[in-house]
């Protein structure tokens, strides 16, 4: 019935069989109103919501609700993650409307587009004090008709509200970029840090990489202990919690509680991505084997069940199968007890492990199953099994072989199989980097079909980006945050591989955005100049659950200009971090990754040009005295042979071998130190930077 059915979102599909005349988002649909005189109602959501799924079955599935929603309104339905440009203008009306924003979001606008009044979801029927939908609908219906004057100014108030710019403010040079601003930020979030159980705040309790992210640059510039011993609390707290798949990899979406227990069960690739990154950093600052163990467990996860065969990543999975929250996740011991049953021959004790192990209880702790978590370290439970630590780990390994085996034959979760360019780029970066740290071959390879597949896929003939992939159509304008995510994702493949092409794609996509994206006072906005005009032009500099498009955006243009020696790219970055400062100071966890790219700005950047034979012993040892440690704060190029003229790369150009001899130049602001010619000489340099 409605006109759904030919879009290739599995969000929009999932309602393409409602009985609700839902239209797609575009100038048909408002042209309608228009031409009706009806207000548009939007409702706003992505395909692994479960409070999505919870009011399309009460409401949207409902013969009696869609008679009403189609006589009254004209609906469009908006997948949040296709189009973050329209949910990003409408959360801030909601925002302002009703002082928090979350989906399903629901919104009322005018025929021209302006919203005038919204909230998230509402129930079937009236409760605890919240209308329900057909109420809320027949007040907005009635109010449209009778009091349209009001609702014109509340519109407009909400329409200029909408256009307040925070850039607008800041400052115009970089007095506020200090170490004392990065150290008063740190301290704020530090002091935001649950002391218990880690993380930021009570409940529900979010991840937050990008913030941990800062912390750990924050150690690396400082040497604070604290830092670092709050943030590997939060990194095994986080991994020990149900929020994280014991048997599978990879991590939720976030916690409804303050102990990491009881997640929402929908994974994100974004999530993964960051949280793969983070660990692997963890790893090379402490060497903790634990947080390798993590990082692995997700890239594997990740390359096992969310890449597609063309070699892209796909974007979630449901909390949601067989119409049950958690159902595909959950345990009870007599489910436990069947499933482990064949091995038990060689693991004896595999059910009494797994009970002890993953905290599992007669009555549960999630609707009479167990969410599996790891109520105390192994070690700990090693010693009230009669194990040593290596047994329990070597029967845990079988054990959850065997679950995952048995889970494996439920009906799984819906999978949103669309492939995102900006949440590729977050991915790819993490596991290109993670190649080159761990030293993995299957890691290296997956990184560059997927760098493959996003150049070739995800780009048009003119070098602009698509959005979204899905069943062989790529569609839709990229977005600011497309373009930076890849723009550091193919920086990391480059520097895993020293394969110019990545680095020469990485720059001609920076130029793309400094032409179609940038900002006239400062920054970019987060459309294109030749978008599809909204109501507003959004330019949003605070991170969400991804980085902003402007600091990731700075973070890249900052080690192009560490590359290349061009000022403009200097100079744009500067442009956003510097506006930016004073909040940075005040807003931490709004603005880490500004942060994480002011960071770069204080310290500056170690460029580093290796020459020498790549299988010559004493290169590959300096390479890993480069690549192994935590540098975040460095880029490095890398040429076989003396390079004498104009390079690709301008970093490479006119440098050579010393004797015959690898040659490694540290540099900062193309201003280099004496070229060394061993491991030890490199690692001294960059330590007296």
């Amino acid at each position: 019935m409605n006109r759904l059915k030919d879009e290739t979102s599995p969000y929009l599909l999932q309602h393409a069989d409602n009985p609700v005349d839902w239209h797609p988002w575009g100038e048909a649909a408002f042209h309608i109103a228009r031409e009706q005189d009806k207000p548009v109602l939007l409702s706003v959501g992505y395909s692994a919501c479960h409070w999505c799924h919870v009011m399309a079955h009460e409401s949207f599935e409902d013969e009696e609700t869609a008679e009403m929603m189609n006589a009254l309104f004209v609906n469009v339905k908006v997948d949040r993650e296709e189009r973050p440009d329209v949910d990003d203008i409408y959360m801030g009306a909601v925002q302002a409307i009703a002082g928090q924003g979350g989906w399903p979001m629901t919104v009322f606008l005018l025929p021209d587009g302006r919203p005038f009044y919204g909230g998230t979801y509402y129930p079937k029927e009236r409760r605890h004090g919240t209308p329900s939908f057909r109420q809320l609908m027949g007040a907005v219906h009635d109010a449209y008709r009778s009091q349209r004057d009001n609702l014109e100014q509340q519109a407009d108030n909400l329409h200029q509200s909408l256009k307040r710019d925070v850039l607008a403010i800041g400052r115009e040079d970089d007095s506020g970029l200090t170490a004392d601003m990065l150290d008063e930020a740190a301290r704020a979030l530090l002091a935001s840090i649950d002391r218990e159980n880690g993380g930021f705040g009570a409940q529900p309790k979010f991840p937050n990489p990008i913030s941990l992210e800062y912390l750990l640059r924050h150690h690396a510039r400082t040497g604070d202990d604290e830092a670092l011993r709050l943030l590997m609390l939060t990194l095994r707290r986080m991994a020990h919690g149900g929020i994280y798949d014991q048997i599978g990899g990879g991590f939720a979406r976030y916690s409804v509680d303050a102990r990491w227990l009881v997640p929402h069960f929908e994974k994100m690739l974004y999530d993964n991505a960051q949280l793969s990154r983070l660990y692997l950093h963890a790893w090379q600052i402490t060497g903790d084997s634990f947080c390798k163990s993590i990082a692995e467990d997700i890239y594997d996860y990740i390359l096992r069940e969310m890449t597609a065969p063309a070699g892209g990543y796909y974007s979630a999975t449901d909390a949601d199968s067989e119409g049950e929250e958690g159902k595909f996740f959950v345990w009870t011991i007599e489910e436990a007890a069947e499933a482990l049953a064949p091995i038990s021959e060689g693991t004896p004790r595999a059910l009494e492990i797994a009970i002890e192990a993953y905290g599992m209880t007669p009555q549960g702790n999630f609707e009479a199953s167990n969410i599996l978590h790891l109520p105390r370290p192994l070690d700990e439970t090693a010693i009230v099994l009669g194990l040593s630590e290596d047994e329990l780990i070597a029967a845990l390994a079988t054990i959850k072989e065997q679950l995952y085996a048995v889970r494996s034959e439920r009906v799984p979760p819906g999978l949103d199989d669309k492939i995102l360019t900006s949440w590729n780029g977050l991915m790819l970066a993490s596991l290109a980097e993670a190649a080159r740290v761990l030293k993995r071959e299957d890691y290296l390879a997956a990184a560059r079909r997927a760098g493959e597949f996003l150049l070739d896929q995800m780009m048009d003939e003119n070098g602009r980006l698509y959005r979204t992939h899905k069943d062989g159509r790529s569609k839709l304008n990229g977005y600011l945050e497309d373009y930076a995510n890849l723009i550091d994702a193919l920086l990391e493949l480059y520097q895993s591989t020293f394969d110019e092409s990545w680095f020469v794609a990485a720059r001609q996509l920076a130029d793309v955005a400094l032409m179609r994206f940038r900002a006239d006072d400062g920054g970019f906005y987060d459309t294109s100049d030749d978008h599809e005009a909204l109501i507003v032009r959004p330019r949003n500099v605070q991170d969400n659950v991804t980085p902003s498009g402007n600091g990731m955006m700075a973070k890249q243009l900052l080690r192009l200009a560490a590359y290349t020696g061009e000022a403009r790219y200097d100079k744009a970055a500067r442009e956003v971090v510097r506006k930016l400062s004073d909040a940075m100071r005040q807003y931490p966890q709004a603005f880490a990754e500004s942060l994480n790219a002011a960071d770069m700005l204080v310290q500056g950047i170690a460029e580093v040009a290796v020459i020498g034979d790549r299988n010559d012993p004493a290169t590959l040892q300096i390479l890993d005295a480069l690549q192994q440690p935590f540098r975040p704060n460095m880029v490095a190029a890398y040429a076989s042979d003396d390079i004498e003229r104009h390079a690709s790369i301008p970093l490479l150009s006119g440098r050579s071998k010393i004797g015959g001899a690898t040659a490694v130049y540290v540099c900062r602001g193309f201003v280099c130190k004496l070229p060394a010619t061993s491991a030890e000489e490199t690692a001294a340099l960059l330590s007296a930077q």
